[in-house]
């Protein structure tokens, strides 16, 4: 019987060849990204605690066996943060520059003469000159606040004063390890300055694995104190969390900070939502002659892990406070609002309450003893108020 041959493929149209093509060099852009983005950030993620450390923070009261954890555990709108993405503010990043203050080392060569001097150089990043010492909060010096120096939100204006001018401290104080407060090109900076590092317990981890060393590490759990000179620096508890990749979360502790200085108190706040306990640190530690409270990051679909403008002054009245310093704010996109709103709202709440805010330029020195005159150097642009768009802790009556 004849035989025919079986029939011949059709050549692969030219469109197909084209899109294969195509995915296949998409791919291996991907592929070498990812390679590139793991060694860029392989050292800045940090590194886990282990030995001796991870002990200690295994028998911390905070620690619930997998990591650490509230009192009050954190609520998340996980579909909220998706589709707010859709009302983000159009004004959510400057449009034009910002008056910044240039701090020269010349202003730190004598100590206020009231005692208590604070320098705001942008989001939490503070210096603190009380009775004779001087602090550094949260130092961020890095363009963006990222394990890679080429995505991640970038900050709006360089530093108010250079790495190499900044003065002695007494000691550099970390709240916790998210990036816009432990930034790595920072620390690497100033592993090698002459001075101790503290930091709740875990996060000397990270700062050990970049150079810093041990002996100039202080770790402290909440309630635990330290002191420098003549100093007392307590650890106060926050209601937040930690971690800088996927498989670490809350792996490292985070915290508030009590200076309780010969004549003044200062009171720093880290990044947290409301919780109970402020109370309690106002009674203990307080009162506080000057507080430096987030204000800016929020969202109703997150709403226990930033205070918000209103619950800002709230934090403020139940720590003892006098004067209030918005930190957190002013420097990174990090939320849907716009930028001017953390601000705005937080003066609107502060008349209401009868609370004095002061509102420095980044660069610019405040004494709480002499608080200057409000100077609105930011614009006027539209805002939302808090009958809009509240802000309201679970778990907090």
């Amino acid at each position: 019987m004849p035989t025919s041959d079986p029939p011949k493929k059709a050549p692969p149209r030219p469109v197909f060849r084209w899109a294969g093509r195509v995915l296949r060099l998409a791919l291996a852009a991907f592929l070498v990204t990812a390679v590139v983005a793991l060694v860029q950030a392989w050292v800045p993620l940090g590194k886990a605690a282990s030995g001796a450390r991870l002990t200690r923070m295994q028998a911390s009261p905070q620690w619930d066996g997998d990591g650490f954890e509230n009192p009050q555990p954190l609520w998340n709108d996980s579909w909220g943060m998706l589709t707010e993405i859709a009302d983000v503010s159009d004004y959510a990043t400057p449009s034009g520059k910002l008056p910044v203050d240039d701090v020269e080392p010349a202003r730190f060569e004598n100590p206020p003469a009231s005692g208590l001097r604070v320098t705001w150089l942008g989001h939490s990043t503070l210096i603190i000159e009380i009775d004779g010492h001087r602090f550094l909060t949260d130092p961020v010096w890095g363009e963006r606040i990222s394990p890679v120096p080429w995505v991640g939100p970038r900050r709006w204006y360089p530093p108010p004063i250079a790495l190499e001018k900044l003065p002695q401290f007494d000691a550099i104080v970390i709240s916790h390890d998210h990036y816009d407060h432990l930034d790595y090109p920072t620390m690497v900076a100033m592993k090698d300055r002459d001075t101790v590092f503290i930091a709740p317990i875990g996060v000397g981890s990270h700062l050990a694995y970049w150079g810093i060393p041990e002996d100039r590490i202080i770790e402290l759990d909440w309630w635990q104190r330290t002191r420098v000179k003549d100093v007392e620096i307590v650890c106060t508890p926050a209601r937040h969390a930690s971690g800088r990749q996927v498989f670490d979360q809350n792996d490292t502790l985070w915290a508030g900070w009590a200076f309780v200085g010969a004549s003044h108190r200062a009171f720093f706040s880290g990044d947290t939502g409301l919780f109970p306990a402020m109370l309690d640190i106002g009674e203990k530690l307080g009162p506080f002659d000057m507080t430096m409270i987030e204000v800016g990051a929020y969202g109703k679909a997150w709403p226990d892990w930033h205070l918000g403008p209103e619950q800002a002054v709230r934090a403020h009245e139940m720590l003892r406070g006098k004067v209030m310093l918005p930190v957190h704010w002013g420097l990174f996109t990090l939320a849907y609002h716009g930028w001017t709103e953390p601000i705005e709202r937080t003066l609107v709440a502060a008349e209401a309450a009868g609370v004095t805010v002061v509102a420095p330029r980044p660069g610019q020195s405040v004494e709480p003893s002499a608080p200057p005159a409000l100077e609105r150097w930011w614009p006027s642009v539209p805002w939302r108020p808090a009958s809009e768009y509240p802000i309201k802790a679970t778990k907090v009556d």
